[in-house]
């Protein structure tokens, strides 16, 4: 297999970014979620890196996640009681649209090539939900960027095949625990089999090896507890086998 169709990294930065941009290609920033950083941090961050270094994002959350979710507990943004309501689930307002217009300031700075959309389980398979996210990803700018959406909850595998495939939407998915549905890319998000504290063992890596399809460019992030140790694993891994 290619070994430069497969990128990994990690969700976040879990060692310094000179040790990190030597070890990785990719980075998926976490940060973007919850609060947004400055234009000129993002566009240091980028003049920083090395040139064929990927960065990738997370849309911030008040497009997302209702102000009920407790992410928004690390948000420094004030809401104002009165227009609380109007963000989160991909509503049809003015404060989701500006949550997203910020969002892509931000990718624009760091020249990022994918957004990470990730819904909690409050966000559901209703009609209503449904309606929101066909709305926003049919009148939204989307310019060079591949998007990619993690839903989470009791979604049907035909309803989430069905939208992305209507939205152009890459499924995000943990490999090792659901199988991707859509996209002309592979995004895997590796959280642990069973929770942020899992330490993958050689036979889940190995798996995930075969999981990555030939030919077909796969991203590989690790968002655990080890996750530089088991990225570094990976990346052996992939060495040894090409």
């Amino acid at each position: 297999m290619d070994q430069t169709l497969i990128r990994v990294g990690c969700c976040g930065f879990p060692m310094g970014k000179a040790e990190y941009y030597r070890s990785f290609p990719i980075v998926e920033l976490q940060q973007t979620f919850y609060r947004l950083p400055r234009v000129t941090t993002a566009e240091r961050w980028r003049k920083e890196a090395p040139l064929e270094f990927e960065f990738t994002l997370k849309a911030w959350q008040l497009i997302t996640h209702e102000p009920s979710s407790p992410t928004y507990r690390r948000l420094k943004k004030h809401l104002p009681e009165e227009t609380k309501k109007r963000y989160g689930s991909f509503k049809p307002t003015e404060e989701v649209l500006a949550a997203w217009e910020a969002t892509t300031t931000i990718a624009e700075a760091l020249q990022a090539t994918i957004i990470v959309f990730q819904t909690p389980p409050s966000f559901d398979p209703t009609p209503q939900h449904r309606a929101n996210l066909r709305q926003f990803f049919t009148n939204i700018e989307r310019k060079r960027w591949i998007l990619a959406w993690e839903p989470r909850g009791e979604w049907k595998p035909q309803v989430v095949r069905k939208l992305c495939e209507e939205l152009d939407l890459v499924h995000v998915v943990n490999p090792l625990l659901q199988e991707p549905l859509y996209g002309a890319i592979r995004y895997f998000r590796l959280h642990g089999r069973t929770g942020y504290r899992y330490l993958h063992t050689d036979e889940d890596l190995e798996i995930l090896w075969s999981l990555c399809p030939p030919g077909m460019t796969t991203y590989v992030l690790f968002n655990n507890f080890f996750m530089a140790e088991d990225a570094l694993r990976f990346l052996g891994l992939a060495k040894a086998s090409g």
